[in-house]
């Protein structure tokens, strides 16, 4: 028996379970308060795409004449389908590598549509290893299937997703009460056996459903639904982002049908005051930014006085019950970013709570999960690595932060290499300028991968607008700093924006062709802009130029409905854009017209053909910054003492042998020179938390010689430079 039983209901992802439950577990922890999680959206689909769930398919009666030719191959093939699903799905839980080899041979898998992309990923993805190759002809096999589904037995199927229109801009809840009235679905019959058997099993008090997304808000209420019919003594509550974004101003009565209470914002307070309430009527209890239903009328209760806890105090995130080995990697498009989101299992971390810059008028910054910002030491935060690393074997991490801050990225990198630990991760950025040359490749030897960041519209005018804190010319050179360390990144970009122009679209698509012709960018996605309720347009849109559509809200508010004054449909540059930058992200047709992908007319380009690479002429290597903190990162160093009879110096010098970990860097130096470089390497171990600064170390020099400059900007200190034996930070 446990108190509280933690849900996330289908669907989120296949590679690694949405970490909210964790989080809420590891906090329960800290106040002993016995918990069980469940990631139900992995549960199903492990139960669907086995041979008993396909047979379950197959065996559900269909108008086999009027259904589409894909269906009927599909049908007709079934028996190959339930032959080999067997063997797919632990292949895709990385449990039996070999089957890699039958997949490629291109006669083990039945073949539906999806396969007819084959040509066209052939170029995409160029000779992509064995592993990746069947990976990704194993997840056209499950879309396959999946079309199947969802063309003939349950049109809301989608693996990251369920019934999702039914949570999108949802002011009213009509449509989803009618749906939840019905009877249950077919993907609701697996779902709603396994609720049972972990009810009948942990026996909660309580059951706590986390919502993230428009996707998992309709099996969120069926699985709720189905307790209140059968275990009506159990109290329901719901949190996570969707409550937190969408139901701010929720009034129906009858959502509390279904949830006894729904919390806003971070959970970890408002959930521990439930618990505490199980015990006390309602009427004496304490509530943090809680709705509840009181005398038929909904509510919101924010009675208690207490504050919300620090991040230091929440626990680490803890995967126990998580069917951590049993979480499917899949690869649906060639996109390298993507690659990341869907392949893999990834430990999920936060190292600041909301945004440092807090400032960009799209984004809800408004709310508390990005208003409020508050870090986490770069301590603490290895700790937590440290102790995930123990309990799941995954040295992988997603900083899942809305822009992680640079200056913490850097201590937790310092961090990493000072306990000589072994971590792979990612995480979102701002293209600020704080990411120097030096601190990317500080990052990347701390093991970063990978990097996402909004470039958004690409132009100046539109990026003030925003209040991005960003220019296209800064943009540049972050990304070039990050590629040149071996980081990957990825671009948002939008279009659409309040008061955006035809050329701007067109002069923000050549930025972007630029930046991949130049090698700066590696990955991008192009969202079209939505105006949120909470975002500064939203709020104010008339001072941006649009015209919000209103309606009555009673369920759902987010996603508003507005009018550009412009006129503009921005609709018609999705597939261009789209197009595009497919071919951009894999390195072909940078020489077409920018025309050539769009079937309307469109005007030539204002943006010099040679603007990008101008961006990355200016180099300030030569600049010297006297409070920038000084790191050194070898200790193998050879140091030998030789004799030199030469115009320009006679006398002692010093050959010194750096041995890096993929090439070896020989400078010489002056021997008091060097015996002092060899000297400053020692005390400043990495090992050391203490960093000088260059100001200190020209203090230091000036004692015994003259001229610092000199000696920092030489060839010799260059080349230690450029080699990342010495970082400027």
């Amino acid at each position: 028996m446990k108190d509280l039983l933690l849900i996330t209901p289908p669907f989120t992802q296949l590679n690694t379970p949405y970490p909210a439950t964790a989080y809420i577990k590891g906090f329960l922890n800290t106040k002993d308060i016995s918990s069980y999680q469940a990631d139900l959206g992995i549960d199903v689909i492990l139960e669907l795409f086995s041979k008993d769930g396909i047979r379950k398919v197959f065996n559900t009666e269909i108008d086999l004449q009027n259904t589409s030719e894909n269906s009927q191959r599909i049908y007709a093939l079934k028996e190959e389908y339930l032959k080999t699903i067997d063997q797919v799905i632990p292949f895709l839980q990385g449990k039996t590598p070999t089957l890699a080899r039958q997949i490629c041979s291109m006669n083990f898998l039945p073949e539906a549509s999806r396969f007819n992309q084959l040509d066209d990923m052939e170029f995409a993805f160029g000779n992509m290893g064995l592993q990746d190759k069947a990976k990704h002809l194993a997840t056209l096999y499950l879309e396959d299937i999946s079309d199947y589904i969802v063309e003939n037995i349950d049109a809301d199927f989608g693996f990251s997703r369920y019934a999702e229109r039914l949570g999108k801009s949802a002011n009213s809840f009509n449509e989803l009460y009618s749906k939840l009235s019905g009877e249950p679905t077919f993907i609701d019959e697996f779902t709603l056996k396994i609720l049972r058997e972990k009810i009948e099993t942990v026996q909660p008090k309580m059951v706590c459903f986390s919502i993230p997304f428009p996707g998992n808000l309709y099996s969120g209420f069926k699985c709720a639904q189905w307790i209140k019919k059968h275990y009506p003594h159990i109290k329901t509550a719901m949190g996570g982002g969707f409550p937190n974004t969408e139901l701010r101003e929720v009034k129906d009565q009858r959502v509390f049908e279904f949830f006894d209470f729904i919390t806003l914002d971070d959970g970890e307070l408002p959930l521990e005051l439930l618990h505490q309430n199980l015990e006390i009527a309602t009427e004496e209890a304490e509530f943090k930014r809680t709705f509840l239903l009181e005398n038929k009328e909904v509510v919101y209760k924010n009675n208690s006085k207490r504050h919300d806890f620090k991040q230091s105090e929440t626990g680490t995130p803890d995967y126990t019950d998580l069917k951590l080995d049993q979480y499917i990697s899949v690869i649906e498009i060639a996109n390298p970013m993507h690659s990341l989101w869907s392949d893999g299992r990834w430990n999920k971390l936060t190292m600041a709570h909301g945004c440092y810059w807090g400032k960009c008028t799209f984004c809800d910054i408004s709310l508390d999960y990005i208003k409020i910002y508050e870090p986490i030491s770069a301590k603490i935060l290895v700790d937590r690595i440290e102790e995930l690393i123990r309990t799941t074997g995954e040295t992988g991490f997603h900083f899942v932060d809305e822009a992680a801050p640079p200056a913490l990225m850097r201590e937790v990198a310092l961090e990493i290499l000072r306990r000589n630990l072994v971590v792979t991760w990612w995480t979102n950025i701002r293209f600020e300028k704080s990411f120097t040359r030096d601190l990317c490749y500080l990052l990347k030897l701390s093991g970063c991968v990978a990097v996402s960041g909004g470039l958004e519209v690409a132009s100046d005018r539109l990026l003030k607008l925003i209040d991005k804190g960003v220019s296209v010319e800064q943009v540049a050179n972050v990304t070039r700093n990050f590629t040149e360390a071996g980081i990957m990144v990825h671009a948002y970009l939008m279009y659409g924006y309040p008061t955006q122009t035809v050329q701007e679209t067109v002069d923000s698509l050549e930025m972007v062709r630029q930046m991949f012709e130049m090698g700066i960018l590696q990955s991008g996605f192009w969202h079209q802009f939505a105006m949120t309720a909470h975002s500064p347009v939203g709020m104010s849109p008339e001072d941006f130029g649009v015209v919000p559509v209103k309606q009555e809200i009673l369920f759902a508010n987010n996603d508003i409905d507005f009018k550009d004054k412009t006129g503009i449909d921005h609709n018609k540059f999705s597939f261009g854009l789209k197009k595009s930058l497919f071919n951009y992200m894999h390195g072909i047709n940078f020489e077409l017209p920018l025309q050539e992908w769009f079937d309307f007319k469109i005007p030539r380009t204002t943006i010099h053909p040679d603007y990008i690479h101008d961006c990355l002429l200016e180099d300030g290597q030569f600049q010297l910054k006297t409070n920038s903190k000084v790191i050194f990162l070898t200790k193998n160093v050879i140091a030998e003492n030789r004799v030199k009879n030469k115009k320009k110096y006679s006398g002692t010098y010093t050959l010194l042998t750096f041995h890096l970990k993929t090439n070896i860097v020989k400078v010489e130096l002056e021997q008091e020179k060097a015996e002092w470089l060899m000297n400053v390497l020692e005390e400043n171990a990495i090992e050391n938390s203490k960093k000088p600064t260059i100001q200190q170390l020209k203090n230091q020099f000036e004692e015994n010689f003259d001229d610092f400059e000199l000696f920092w900007f030489s060839k010799p200190m260059q080349q230690l430079k450029e080699n990342g034996v010495i970082l400027s930070l």
